[in-house]
């Protein structure tokens, strides 16, 4: 099969592999298109220690079934799926609580670190365990299904946060995931949904998809704004969707007493904390990890149009140029949000 190789750091080949073998509870899978990840990035360079070459990456994906293990009972051959990034073990104590996110034993798609090593969906086949597996219909495109995975992201940080019906959300970050945290804030029940970000491109983007006020925290004082807009209070929910100092305290000071933050950006391993802003307001802190069992529901909200996904996708390029958008990717490409690939005809 043709797949496209971390051969080593910053150098992407495209080769001819084996295709992969597959255990009796396994999905061999024709992959339609994947995703470009932000972490797949990291790991082309080599920043972020978990793409250790000689690898295939890749973890955003939707395909074909092409067969199936003899113990596979759900799926059968030519079904269309997408499939979660993250494959748990059912064991743990986290998976036994239902936290399968949270799995002590977790492997991740296109992934290669100390633990483990799993190729990924850059290639015409991949291999996923059944239990990992979702169909989506004939109406939704392959490039749409791909992106089940950033959805589902987004989707679950909504999951997560105590909203209530007709609640204000501050959402900080208006790149691909803070775009689809605005869509999924709203459908969870935030009747005004605000956006924070430091590029009116994306805050114009922002507001087609539902944001209801628009912020840059270049030219305005983010706080002050926040507060004209909900009577002096605060939001009563707020989405940090960028992973720095500046960010979450602007989603901490944007909050009403007795409100809640949700962290989802991971951009710097440590931030500064206004550790008496959270205590004297007694705000409720969380960080949000992947997704946790929203994959059915983020299919639906696709399939129904209540999250757009298409306004998102910048380009969509067959696999033999995956280096060069990569390489792009990586020097900034002015305006680029997903870039899709496309493995096979």
């Amino acid at each position: 099969m043709k797949a496209m190789l971390l051969s080593e750091y910053k150098k992407l080949d495209i080769v001819d592999m084996p295709t992969p073998e597959f255990a009796e509870n396994e999905l061999l899978v024709r992959v339609g298109a994947c995703g470009i990840c932000g972490s797949d990035i990291h790991g082309w360079d080599g920043s972020s220690g978990r793409r250790k070459p000689p690898l295939v990456m890749g973890h955003e994906a939707a395909g074909t079934i092409e067969a199936a293990g003899s113990a596979v009972t759900r799926f059968s051959e030519g079904e269309r799926v997408t499939f979660d990034s993250m494959i748990s073990c059912g064991k743990c104590p986290a998976c036994k609580r239902g936290q399968h996110h949270l799995c002590e034993n977790r492997q991740v798609m296109g992934v290669s670190c100390d633990e483990f090593r799993r190729h990924g969906a850059f290639a015409e086949y991949v291999v996923v365990p059944e239990h990992i597996a979702f169909r989506f219909p004939e109406s939704l495109k392959f490039e749409h299904a791909a992106m089940v995975e950033p959805v589902s992201i987004a989707v679950h940080a909504a999951n997560i946060t105590p909203v209530r019906l007709g609640d204000t959300a501050v959402v900080v970050g208006s790149g691909m995931i803070g775009l689809l945290v605005v869509q999924a804030a709203r459908l969870a029940g935030c009747s005004m949904v605000i956006a924070v970000d430091l590029d009116d491109a994306k805050l114009e983007r922002a507001k087609s998809l539902g944001a209801d006020a628009t912020l840059n925290a270049e030219r305005d004082d983010i706080v002050a704004e926040v507060m004209k807009l909900t009577g002096g209070y605060g939001a009563d929910v707020s989405f940090e969707v960028v992973g720095a100092t500046p960010t979450v305290n602007s989603a901490i000071e944007c909050t009403r007493k007795g409100g809640a933050i949700t962290l989802v950006g991971n951009l710097a391993p440590t931030v500064e904390f206004p550790l008496q802003s959270v205590v004297t307001r007694e705000l409720r802190v969380q960080g949000s990890c992947a997704s946790n069992g929203e994959y059915p529901q983020c299919i639906d909200y696709l399939a129904r149009g209540e999250i757009k996904v298409e306004p998102l996708i910048t380009a969509m390029a067959d696999l033999e140029e995956g280096p060069e958008w990569f390489a792009r990717l990586y020097g900034g490409e002015p305006g680029a949000m997903k870039v899709l690939l496309k493995p096979g005809p």
